[in-house]
């Protein structure tokens, strides 16, 4: 700190007129010698001696070197001035650079400082993400069981409306069974008036189930025999080739386009003459050999799955 203070105040003597060293006492010196030297020679005898030459010649070289010390003198002076110039230039140059420096590491520390609060921010953040992502997982988790309880819920509930589908199936088909059965022994009762009361009473609950698709169907006397939409009474009886309808003792039901359960009929064969079924009242009103055999159980006829 010491050599700032010393720059500094060389710093103010950078003035080279500062430096000047005042010429009138070499010069008067210089004049001195040379009216010495003109004295010697005024007042020796001439011719002029060895002794007197020299001393002549001595003072006016010490009057000439005299007259030139003061300007060798400013010479060094301004050399020096210029030296303290470039030293005190070269001392600006280094506060400079200390100031520099001092705002380098300012700067450093305050990097240092947003460096530890971004850090902050960033294991902040981090920690947010991790949060919200176990949030998000808690929150699948959470729709998926809800998803599957709805799923579950839903399932039961269709479950249910099948069974109740297919009980009210059950339900409305045993009434057309009772339906027909009613209409084949009006029939064969000789009445016409009943047998029409009937047939338009069973006409009108056929449109009416119609509307929700159930529709039931009977085979045509002599059509011929379809496994597909026919069935036979009893099971142990198989239909020979070419047989054909002989009259529909049960009908057959599709439902919405499906195929339910095929009208139960008695075959004939094709070349055998059609004649009137005996008995055919009394069977008409008794149910299928197979509901004979189920027991009787409403629960239990011979239907598809509506599905």
């Amino acid at each position: 700190m010491r050599w700032r203070r010393n720059f500094a105040k060389l710093a103010d003597m950078n003035d080279v007129r500062d430096w000047k060293i005042p010429k009138w006492p070499f010069l008067l010196g210089d004049v001195l010698l040379l009216a010495f030297a003109y004295l010697i020679v005024w007042k020796s005898p001439h011719p002029i001696g060895k002794w007197e030459i020299i001393a002549c010649f001595g003072a006016a070289t010490l009057g000439a070197v005299l007259g030139i010390i003061p300007f060798l003198l400013d010479y060094r002076a301004m050399g020096k001035a210029i030296q303290v110039n470039a030293l005190g230039a070269v001392a600006e140059k280094i506060q400079d650079l200390e100031k520099l420096a001092a705002q380098i590491s300012s700067a450093t520390n305050q990097w240092d400082v947003v460096q530890g609060q971004a850090e902050k921010t960033a294991a902040g953040a981090k920690q947010i993400a991790e949060k919200m992502s176990a949030e998000v997982r808690e929150f699948a988790e959470f729709m998926q069981k809800m998803n599957d309880s709805e799923k579950t819920a839903l399932r039961l509930e269709v479950e249910k409306l099948h069974r109740g589908e297919a009980e009210w199936l059950q339900m409305l088909v045993r009434i057309f069974d009772h339906i027909f059965a009613l209409h084949a022994a009006a029939v064969r009762s000789g009445q016409p008036q009943l047998a029409e009361q009937i047939t338009h009473f069973q006409n009108a609950c056929r449109g009416t189930v119609r509307r929700i698709g159930l529709t039931p169907f009977a085979a045509e006397p002599g059509e011929p025999f379809d496994a597909g939409r026919h069935q036979v009474a009893d099971a142990k009886d198989k239909p020979p080739a070419g047989a054909v309808v002989a009259e529909t003792i049960g009908s057959g039901y599709t439902f919405q386009g499906k195929l339910l359960r095929p009208a139960i009929v008695r075959f004939r064969e094709a070349s055998a003459p059609a004649a009137p079924p005996p008995a055919l009242h009394s069977a008409a009103i008794e149910p299928p050999a197979k509901e004979k055999e189920a027991g009787g159980k409403e629960d239990e006829l011979p239907l598809g799955s509506p599905d």
